[in-house]
């Protein structure tokens, strides 16, 4: 059987998304997860097979567990960050850490961004910010939901897919941004 679109070389399926597409209103909650998963871990299915099976034992234990902080114990310092509100040393470890696994490097606009001057002129807000930008150059997205507390959340995924993560954190009842616009 052929499939329902034809293979075009740009966006490679983009995860089987197409432009418009409204996710099936009875997804369960770990199929979003795995999707959302997948997105957050491009080419590392078994990272998201490892955190995916983190957040199922997860939901075992507390099936009406908010999908967010599941996402946030499973994936934290893997495939995303959560760091309190004005630790911008942390979000820069945080950032540097994520982007290492597909050996980039965050231009973060000094010579040495663990410099406490650097550190103290700026907030975690403009560092996202710069961060976002630095990752669009390498077609990736930095994207940040709201924790609803004094605290920054978020994960990267390929820039190809952002149409699929905001469906995807839609359904879940994340609210989600992009990093360069950071609750």
């Amino acid at each position: 059987m052929m499939p329902d679109q034809d293979f075009d070389p740009d966006d490679n399926f983009a995860n089987g998304f197409e432009p418009g597409m409204e996710l099936d209103d009875e997804a369960g909650t770990e199929a979003l997860l795995w999707q959302l998963l997948l997105l957050i871990n491009p080419g590392d299915e078994e990272t998201a097979l490892r955190q995916f099976a983190a957040c199922r034992d997860a939901l075992a234990e507390d099936e009406d567990a908010d999908p967010a902080w599941l996402l946030k114990d499973a994936i934290d310092w893997t495939s995303g960050f959560y760091i309190d509100a004005a630790d911008t040393a942390s979000l820069i470890d945080a950032v540097n850490e994520l982007v290492s696994r597909w050996n980039l490097r965050i231009d973060w606009g000094v010579e040495d961004p663990t410099d406490e001057d650097f550190l103290a002129a700026t907030d975690v807000p403009a560092l996202m910010a710069t961060a976002y930008d630095r990752l669009r150059e390498y077609d990736y997205t930095l994207w940040t939901w709201n924790t609803g507390d004094d605290a920054h959340a978020g994960w990267i995924a390929s820039r190809r897919d952002d149409e699929a993560m905001q469906a995807i954190a839609h359904a879940l009842g994340i609210e989600l941004r992009a990093a360069s616009d950071a609750f």
